[in-house]
């Protein structure tokens, strides 16, 4: 190893710390989101994707405007198209965020977002964590049930920081050796914390649990779940334990190891794993939604990618839309929408692990995306 390419890593390695200055300092001054109860109008916006993406939102589209149909009519909501996010159009640019989709998202409250393409052109940071970062999502939620297997979990996840933080600015010192990192600061894992904590008290949840890897990562992932203890103190009603991510993830189908699980508060790439893998467990990464709250905006997605399989295999019209759709279900009750968002998510458990009339198999012999949007308007109306 030579000692200029020393030198430079740590010249990098500095600009990357002097960096982060200006924005722990924002966290600090950040506001709060809107009291949507009071706005004259509500500005959804949606990001129709890449891959199976634009299939699912336009019967996403159907079902948000059979609900909140009164309130578009009168223009209390208001339904925009964010241009620009295609992957063909950041590959044009080059560009995670072109500048008119960045200005089409900042004119929004809420914004309903399919899978976008992070992977197909080298070189072009990721969107999705590229809009987490730009518009201070630093609170993920991702809800996973299925009533057949009696799981309930919420997982809180920390959005921003962790591996993902300069995800793609490791150093590579020389041939030999790179370096990524982890960033864990203060005050954001006091916000996650106490959002998970919040959330249980709220929901008359009576269990948090701390998921990370301390015994290894002592540094950061210690410092995570001292804020945890920290803020655990203020709920003393709450049941409180902590567990490692390696055991958690291999007993999720223990009955008796998760016998306590309720609201789960990880690290981000934790918390990415964990809740796939959790997904997976009750019906698949295509039936479960997710949320990413900020202090000014709020963006809910599918957390399946693009399956460009089955664009190139002709089945991307046999996409299951339940994800995104619970995705809708979670935008609906955060902007006080709750009986609309209720109702759907009872449409999705009826449709999905009850009843079952229709199956989405993605393959042809099961049922289309349309057809499947079709039984759970169906299924809403029959509830209403």
């Amino acid at each position: 190893m030579k000692k200029e390419d020393i030198e430079r890593a740590k010249d990098l390695f500095g600009e990357l710390l002097a960096s982060q200055e200006a924005r722990i300092e924002g966290m600090k001054n950040a506001g709060r989101l809107p009291d949507y109860s009071k706005l004259d109008q509500i500005v959804i916006g949606y990001i129709p994707g890449d891959g199976i993406g634009p299939g699912n939102m336009e019967q996403a589209l159907r079902v948000v405007k059979s609900l909140l149909a009164g309130p578009l009519a009168s223009g209390r909501i208001v339904l925009r198209e964010i241009p620009g996010l295609s992957i063909d159009e950041r590959a044009k640019c080059m560009m995670p965020i072109p500048p008119e989709s960045r200005a089409a998202l900042e004119q929004c409250h809420v914004i309903l977002k399919s899978p976008l393409d992070n992977t197909s052109v080298k070189g072009l940071p990721s969107s999705v964590a590229a809009i987490r970062r730009e518009l201070g999502l630093s609170i993920n939620i991702r809800p996973v049930s299925n009533p057949n297997l009696g799981i309930d979990w919420v997982m809180f996840r920390e959005n921003i920081e962790g591996a993902y933080l300069w995800s793609s600015k490791g150093i590579r010192v020389d041939d030999d050796l790179s370096v990524d990192f982890v960033v864990e600061t203060r005050g954001q894992s006091l916000n996650v914390a106490e959002a998970a904590f919040a959330y249980a008290r709220k929901n008359g949840r009576k269990h948090v649990t701390a998921v990370t890897k301390n015994n290894v990562v002592r540094l950061t992932d210690g410092n995570f779940l001292n804020a945890c203890r920290e803020v655990h103190a203020r709920y003393p009603e709450i049941e409180y334990d902590e567990r490692l991510v390696d055991i958690t993830s291999s007993k999720l189908t223990d009955r008796e190891f998760t016998q306590d699980l309720e609201v789960l508060v990880l690290p981000n790439l934790y918390g990415d794993i964990v809740s796939d893998v959790a997904a997976e467990i009750c019906g698949g990464v295509g039936t479960a939604g997710s949320a990413n709250i900020g202090t000014k905006y709020a963006l809910f997605e599918s957390i399946h990618g693009t399956a460009m399989m089955l664009m190139k295999t002709g089945r991307g019209a046999y996409a299951d839309p339940s994800s995104l759709l619970r995705a809708a279900a979670m935008m609906l009750n955060h902007i006080g929408y709750t009986a609309e968002g209720g109702l759907l998510n009872r449409a999705l458990d009826i449709c999905g692990f009850t009843e079952r009339k229709l199956v989405v198999t993605s393959f042809t012999d099961g049922a289309s995306t349309k057809d499947y949007t079709d039984y759970i308007l169906e299924t809403i109306e029959r509830l209403r």
